[in-house]
């Protein structure tokens, strides 16, 4: 693979990624849907005891259910990317903000996104995603104004 080809994969990849957190937290769930492979695994299962989560559709229903109602804000930096061909490797360093109702405490967290993405026809489609976490930080629910 040469040289140019591995820039082009890395800055497809960033873009991708960014597309991943925009799309989340918007709340645009047809075009996140896209960015996923049908058979999509997504591990949240440390510190939650959540099973893997495999397919698509299931992890989706489930990331909805979870912040479909927050305001979130999912910023990444610091990528580090292996591309191997048509497959490539990703770590990025995380921080969210999760924002709920008035009821429920405010998160933010620190960590990890660990990825595997996979090319198809042209495109890098994300196949797996394990979160880690080094950090997480609870903030009382806002009063309400009086």
């Amino acid at each position: 693979m040469s040289d140019m080809q591995l820039i082009k994969d890395y800055i497809d990849l960033c873009a991708a990624q960014a597309r991943y957190c925009r799309f989340l937290d918007t709340k645009d769930w047809d075009a996140y849907r896209e960015l996923l492979t049908e058979d999509y695994e997504l591990d949240i299962s440390e510190g939650t005891g959540i099973p893997l989560i495999v397919g698509r559709d299931q992890a989706i229903t489930t990331i909805r259910a979870s912040v479909g109602a927050a305001k979130t804000v999912h910023q990444v930096h610091n990528p580090e990317i292996r591309v191997n061909g048509d497959e490539a490797q990703a770590t990025w360093a995380l921080q969210d903000r999760l924002v709920f109702s008035s009821d429920r405490p405010a998160i933010t967290g620190y960590g990890h996104y660990h990825q595997r993405w996979v090319r198809r026809n042209g495109e890098w489609k994300l196949a797996a995603l394990r979160l880690t976490r080094l950090l997480l930080e609870m903030q009382p629910p806002a009063k309400p104004a009086v």
